[in-house]
């Protein structure tokens, strides 16, 4: 029973980091241009409006990696200590890039976008600055989960060969 539960753990693990990268990249070259944007002359403009009506954070992020990556990364914690070498290690290693993502996440991303849509780190130009800030280390966030998700693969992989 313990066997079946560590494996559907990395089976979801494995699926749920995969939409993760997705829909990451996705709103990375397409959502996030909406609510920040550049025009010669005048320089990065932030569209609180534009971040509150997409609310992707209530709307998506909260269902795909906020409840449930978080849960499976501290699942995958536990169930990757049990598992043989070397898919312990790959997956350990999987889970500690997903953690820290989570704590990026957690720590970061959500108070600061939360910040941004409330309109409350003051002129427009500073906001922009915050906005361009959480974009650039984004891409450490998306690293992170790419990752663990390369990682968790990997360990996937191994679990299911030595499975028989």
């Amino acid at each position: 029973m313990r066997n079946t539960i560590v494996h559907a753990v990395l089976w979801l693990f494995v699926i749920n980091l995969g939409i993760a990268v997705g829909a990451g990249l996705y709103e990375t070259r397409i959502t996030v241009p909406q609510w920040l944007s550049f025009t010669p002359g005048s320089g990065f403009r932030w569209n609180p409006a534009a971040a509150r009506e997409a609310n992707v954070g209530l709307r998506f992020w909260v269902y795909v990696t906020t409840v449930p990556l978080t849960l499976l990364t501290l699942a995958s914690l536990v169930g990757a200590w049990g598992s043989p070498e070397p898919v312990r290690s790959w997956w350990l290693g999987a889970a500690g890039a997903a953690l820290v993502d989570r704590i990026l996440t957690l720590g970061y991303f959500i108070p600061t976008m939360v910040k941004l849509m409330r309109g409350e780190p003051g002129p427009e130009s500073a906001a922009a600055a915050k906005a361009r800030q959480w974009v650039r280390l984004g891409y450490l966030r998306h690293a992170a989960t790419l990752i663990a998700w390369l990682g968790a693969l990997e360990a996937f992989g191994l679990m299911y060969r030595s499975s028989g």
